[in-house]
């Protein structure tokens, strides 16, 4: 098929391209004359990103996918061409590279229109020229509005697995491995010092008892409204924790033995209060009021420890010395 003799057929998709949007059918034909079919086979690479690249296209028939490639070498498909649309003409308008690599999903037929030949076009016909200038310019935002999408939902996405990896699903507090992480950080960065650092391990008194007459969902809405309160409770650049089931614990940096005591003191206090809606019975029917107390040891470095593991083994015994003496209260690690 040579330059200049595009079939009858392809009138349809041609006047109904965005690329020929206001122009006349006289001057679509003016620009027909310039275009090249050409065929693509399933699976077959239109071009490749990061290539130079002197061509644009209209695709007539078929599906083109567009493709980026990620740091870490997946690719992902951005978005599809579909019969009508135009796709390469930054490469010639520009000189830019290829942002993406065009592959035909499916058996396809193109016209393509060589940059060389797009010139001619706007200096021998500037008003043809400007007018798919235009139409360039109002597909190229369309196309810049669904990257930017893309790459917003790109970042939620990160975001989201990253805070899933650290956090408690069920309460959103940080989980055991970012609490764990972040102390060894503190003493293997030295920024314990003499400002010293403490540790709150914290354990609800007898939560068997709520997930025996409440059921799973009541224990759920206890661990949630605990960590409600040890929100409200804490400071900005404390760490809340959840561990494991109803065992808590918060990393107070910048925080003595003293100042510790205190937040624990005032969790115990907050957290008695709260008045929690719960299941009535186990299989989840009714409604049910209950209140939970809870047992808190406290450990600070260098009081009690020097490397992390010895805080953390320090805050645990306390815990224990004070679930062992009748519970609902804070016990200090021994020196």
């Amino acid at each position: 098929m040579n330059r200049g003799s595009i079939p009858l057929v392809y009138d349809p998709v041609l006047s109904a391209s965005p690329l020929f949007e206001g122009l006349s059918e006289l001057e679509i034909n003016a620009v027909v004359a310039f275009l090249e079919p050409r065929r693509a086979k399933k699976g077959e690479v239109i071009f490749s990103e990061g290539a130079s690249g002197e061509e644009m296209f209209i695709l007539v028939s078929g599906k083109i996918g567009a493709m980026v490639n990620h740091a870490d070498g997946s690719k992902f498909q951005v978005f599809a061409i579909k019969p009508g649309d135009f796709f390469g003409e930054m490469s010639v308008i520009a000189s830019e590279s290829r942002s993406a690599t065009f592959t035909a999903t499916v058996d396809s037929e193109l016209l393509t229109l060589h940059g060389i030949d797009f010139f001619r076009i706007v200096f021998e016909h500037p008003m043809i020229g400007v007018k798919l200038l235009k139409s360039i310019r109002n597909v190229q935002n369309i196309w810049f509005d669904q990257i930017s999408k893309y790459l917003g939902d790109l970042m939620r996405w990160g975001e989201t697995a990253r805070l899933r990896s650290i956090c408690d699903e069920l309460t959103g507090l940080y989980n055991r491995s970012y609490l764990e992480k972040s102390g060894r950080d503190r003493f293997e960065e030295g920024v314990v010092g003499l400002r010293g650092i403490s540790l709150l391990m914290m354990g609800l008194d007898r939560i068997h008892e709520i997930n025996e007459r409440h059921g799973v969902k009541g224990g759920d809405l206890v661990f949630i409204a605990t960590a409600n309160v040890l929100r409200t409770t804490t400071r900005p650049g404390d760490i809340c924790a959840r561990l494991s089931g109803d065992q808590f614990a918060i990393l107070l940096p910048d925080t003595d033995t003293d100042q510790a005591h205190i937040i624990a003191e005032r969790i115990c206090r907050n957290l008695i209060v709260q008045k929690i809606i719960v299941p009535e019975n186990s299989d989840g029917t009714g409604q049910s009021e209950v209140s939970v107390s809870t047992s808190i040891g406290v450990a600070s470095a260098p009081a009690h420890a020097d490397n992390w593991e010895d805080l953390n083994l320090a805050a645990d015994i306390a815990l224990h010395n004070s679930k062992s003496r009748w519970r609902n209260r804070v016990e200090i690690a021994e020196s």
